[in-house]
């Protein structure tokens, strides 16, 4: 039995159970069934709430999870490369990196106000510090003699070393930060929208919270899991896959 039809058996599965748990435990207005679930997919989408609120969602996220990439990268960089900057700003950074980044939303909101530039803000907290620290780790764990052996033939100290040496080198460790620090910034987006202003799924689900509709707040729930795994299998799994091919950490044969 391939991998898609076991998926696809268990998925039967669990809609049955849920339902026949929603009947005989007569859970109310709780948790909602399976019908009433599809019914609010169905309204969502048909009255473009779901659309509107996934895409200004998707928007923000995406527009602060590059950010994040980019500048935990450089991070990652100087403080593998540059030891005085590890031991006084790579030191903030794991220390930032426990607090969580919906403990920034009130000074956000001071700075910037209720806006979607706050929820960006925290949005790209909650990713920077993981791809930091995971570019930081990649980059110290390069063999020396690949750095070596790329100053002997020209490259430098400079960014050619960087793009052409050490991210190379180092990907294995960053698109494991890579997909660590995307489950981080959703986490991050949803909670900000939650409370700032704008639409977006998490104001969305807080309507939801407001009407006593579970039925909305699992639909929510779900298009963020099916967002994240959709995005991990299709994206990153399959960017990581042709990286390593390229770099000869794996086997092209299967």
């Amino acid at each position: 039995m391939s991998t898609a039809l076991r998926r696809g058996l268990f998925l039967v599965l669990l809609l049955i159970a849920w339902e026949a748990g929603f009947r005989i435990f007569d859970w109310g207005w709780k948790f909602p069934s399976v019908t009433q679930t599809f019914q609010a997919f169905y309204d969502g989408f048909v009255h473009g709430q779901l659309i509107e609120a996934t895409y200004q969602s998707l928007k923000r996220l995406l527009l602060a999870f590059v950010v994040s990439i980019l500048v935990g990268t450089v991070l990652g960089f100087l403080f593998a490369r540059y030891r005085l900057i590890d031991d006084t700003i790579g030191f903030l950074v794991v220390a930032l990196q426990t607090i969580p980044s919906i403990a920034w939303l009130p000074f956000a909101i001071i700075w910037f106000g209720m806006n979607d530039f706050s929820v960006i803000f925290i949005t790209m907290l909650g990713a920077t510090w993981t791809m930091a620290m995971a570019s930081r780790t990649g980059i110290k764990n390069i063999p020396s003699i690949y750095i070596k052996a790329a100053q002997t033939m020209g490259t430098g100290d400079g960014m050619r070393m960087f793009y052409q040496i050490m991210v190379p080198a180092a990907f294995p460790h960053m698109i494991t930060g890579v997909r660590v620090a995307w489950a981080f910034a959703w986490r991050a987006l949803v909670a900000g929208e939650l409370i700032a202003k704008g639409v977006g799924l998490g104001q969305l689900l807080q309507d939801g919270r407001n009407l006593a509709d579970t039925a909305l707040m699992l639909c929510i729930v779900i298009i963020i899991a099916v967002l994240g795994t959709v995005s991990d299998h299709f994206c990153f799994k399959r960017l990581e896959d042709k990286l390593l091919l390229r770099y000869g950490l794996i086997s092209g044969k299967k």
